[in-house]
């Protein structure tokens, strides 16, 4: 009758260091997940930006992509400054008559393409880099990002990179891809950027033309890349 007592009394300590182990092992946090908080690509103007913001909800985390690095940061700076000026994150493209009742940042991609959608007919540049449809729903795709992504400014900045790996970013930082060729394909992506003769890409295109002049942009890249990059 002893041992039997002795037999059940060890199994319940056993039991009761088992459940300590798993509320241990498992806590019952419901916090949510991080959000990025970096910038973007596009900005509100003819010459900015491409996306708007989604409401306050809870964003899959996203790998952080090569942001970070100083020359990469500068760059996007650069862009920014010719397609969304002080509006960054938030911009939307001026000639929207009808805008987000959100602020881009505060907003979806759903959501965003939800009022692309319901507004045919005008511009919808969003965000730091001011992305166009189109291209917003490319670029998205190539990250994974779903239409429950919150357009934060570390989600812009991750889109964006995917458009400076297209104007040869990787190639160029390598050394494989001369400066002049690489501000040239970026000119080809940001209409805000200028040509040598300081004029847009797409200059007289749907109102677009360069913000800033070819010195600036040649100067700004020469401080980031000192000796051609």
């Amino acid at each position: 009758m002893v041992r039997i007592l002795w037999l059940a009394l060890g199994l319940a300590v056993g039991a009761g260091m088992a459940r300590a182990e798993l509320n241990s092992l498992f806590p019952r946090s419901n916090a949510a997940p991080e959000t990025a908080t970096r910038a973007s690509l596009f900005a509100p103007d003819a010459r900015i930006g491409f996306f708007a913001p989604l409401p306050e909800r809870t964003a899959p985390r996203v790998a952080a992509p090569i942001i970070g690095t100083a020359h990469v940061d500068q760059l996007l700076s650069l862009i920014a400054r010719a397609e969304s000026g002080s509006a960054g994150y938030d911009a939307v493209q001026h000639g929207a008559r009808v805008r987000p009742v959100q602020l881009p940042t505060q907003m979806t991609l759903g959501e965003i393409y939800r009022w692309i959608d319901d507004t045919p007919g005008q511009p919808h540049a969003i965000g730091r880099y001011q992305f166009i449809p189109p291209t917003l729903r490319r670029v998205a795709r190539v990250r994974g990002f779903g239409p429950e992504t919150q357009f934060t400014p570390g989600v812009q900045d991750a889109l964006a990179l995917v458009l400076l790996e297209d104007a040869g970013l990787s190639q160029f930082q390598a050394g494989a891809l001369e400066r002049r060729q690489f501000m040239h394909n970026l000119a080809r992506i940001w209409a805000g950027l200028p040509l040598p003769n300081s004029q847009s890409y797409y200059e007289g295109h749907a109102g677009n033309s360069a913000a800033m002049s070819w010195v600036a942009f040649d100067g700004g890249m020469a401080r980031i890349w000192p000796v051609g990059g």
